[in-house]
């Protein structure tokens, strides 16, 4: 590629990245400014006063509309929530893919295809009739619909794990079964630990999906002492006008932090286990 050409592209990507950049960038400053700022037109992009204390604001007392807004509370329940999601997640699926992989059992092809085939059904088809099931159960109003589910599998992480074990030399395995180590030996000594990049893909894909999850909870939770912090936002937009704005965006600032750092510390893991997986 002619030097030229490499050049607009960057510059091309630059002006894409700002782009993208924007938005956090304006929740930034916003979560900082006084509240009076924070609907000025035009807009301010620099506050007159940078206010440090709107986040324990945020965190701890909420504001005069809308009272206490048991934050710490919303943040224990995704802290709960997500753990048991990514647990179930990485044993469950890592099973699974195991199974369609590397063991040989009749019909294994076709579950395999029929598993695939749950990816094309859309969440909002079965919306109604899972949330019938979880009523008979007696699970609505707890965490149970949102973290169960997790311990049964889900076909896009059970496609990328396959695709990553059949990569792991089939050499390794024979060599320790000769040895005399048993399949489930095998599988968490010798093919686990090698596809350690792949399993942080699902343990991230995993997290962030659990840890942004807006409607799940809002079909499933009942009680705001049960609220997850996606839905806990809503809080503070008052019904009756006048929301802080300030306070809502230092709020969402301190949501989506715990997503940046997680993923800025695990990205080569990330794309190594994306690379590594099969796709093109």
């Amino acid at each position: 590629m002619r030097p030229s050409r490499v050049a607009l592209v960057h510059i091309a990507l630059v002006l894409l990245s700002v782009l993208f950049v924007l938005p956090f960038l304006w929740m930034l400053t916003t979560a900082v400014k006084p509240i009076g700022e924070t609907l000025t037109s035009p807009p301010r992009w620099i506050p007159s006063q940078v206010l440090w204390s709107n986040f324990p604001d945020a965190v701890f007392y909420g504001s005069k509309e809308l009272g206490y807004v048991p934050f710490l509370v919303y943040a224990r329940n995704t802290v709960i929530i997500t753990l048991l999601c990514v647990v179930g997640s990485v044993a469950s699926n890592t099973i699974v893919a195991y199974s369609f992989a590397r063991l040989r059992w009749p019909g294994r092809d076709l579950f395999f295809a029929a598993t695939l085939a749950t990816m094309m059904v859309p969440f909002p088809v079965l919306m109604v009739p899972i949330y019938g099931m979880f009523k008979e159960f007696g699970w609505i109003g707890s965490f149970k619909p949102l973290w169960v589910p997790a311990w049964f599998g889900s076909a896009f992480a059970i496609f990328l794990l396959r695709q990553f074990f059949r990569t792991i030399p089939n050499d390794l395995s024979e060599a320790a079964r000769i040895d005399g180590a048993s399949e489930f030996r095998v599988f968490a000594d010798i093919v686990l630990p090698l596809a350690r990049p792949a399993v942080t893909v699902i343990a991230l894909f995993t997290f962030m999906g659990t840890w942004n999850d807006f409607l799940g909870p809002l079909i499933f939770l009942t009680d705001q002492n049960t609220f997850t912090l996606s839905l806990g936002l809503q809080a503070y937009q008052t019904q009756h006008g006048g929301t802080p704005w300030n306070l809502l965006m230092a709020a969402s600032l301190l949501v989506i932090l715990p997503i940046v750092v997680v993923f800025f510390f695990a990205q080569k893991t990330f794309v190594h286990g994306i690379a590594t997986s099969g796709f093109k």
